[in-house]
C-alpha cells in the first residue's frame, strides 16, 4: 500500500512539474511554432529591407543574381506555403548586412521567374512567411 501511494505521489508530482514547464515555455523563449503563412499581415515591397527591395527588383528583371543558389527550386518541405507541384517555387537570397554567409532572409516566388504568381518574404530562414504585395 505504501508503495502504491508513493507511485501515485511521484506521478502526480511529475505531472505537476511537467504542466508547470509547459506553462512557462513561452515565457522562457520556447514559444509555439509560428503561423504557417501570416496572410493576415502581408508586406508591401516598400516595407521590405533595402536588400529585399533590391532582390525583388532583380527577380522582376530576371537577374543576374549574386548567389549561386538564387533561382533554385524551393521544395517547401516545411509546407508553410500553399501546396504546389515541385519546381513551382524558387528561392532568392536577401542579403543580411554583416553576415558572412547568405543569412536567414529569403524571398520565395511561385510561378514564372520574371512574372511570378506570388512572392513571399521570410526573415527567419523559412520558419514563417509573409506574402509580398505591390
Amino acid at each position: 500500500m505504501l508503495k502504491a501511494f508513493a507511485t501515485r505521489a511521484y506521478q502526480a508530482g511529475f505531472a505537476c512539474v511537467l504542466g508547470a514547464a509547459l506553462a512557462l515555455a513561452p515565457a522562457m523563449g520556447h514559444a509555439k511554432k509560428p503561423a504557417l503563412l501570416d496572410s493576415s499581415s502581408p508586406i508591401a515591397v516598400a516595407q521590405l529591407p533595402s536588400q529585399g527591395r533590391a532582390t525583388y527588383a532583380l527577380i522582376r528583371e530576371g537577374g543576374p543574381f549574386p548567389h549561386d543558389k538564387d533561382g533554385t527550386v524551393f521544395g517547401n518541405r516545411e509546407r508553410l506555403l500553399p501546396a504546389q507541384k515541385r519546381g513551382y517555387y524558387r528561392e532568392y537570397t536577401v542579403g543580411t548586412p554583416g553576415a558572412r554567409n547568405r543569412g536567414a532572409r529569403r524571398i520565395v516566388c511561385g510561378g514564372q521567374p520574371r512574372t511570378p504568381d506570388a512572392c513571399y518574404y521570410t526573415a527567419d530562414h523559412y520558419a514563417s512567411f509573409r506574402e509580398i504585395i505591390e
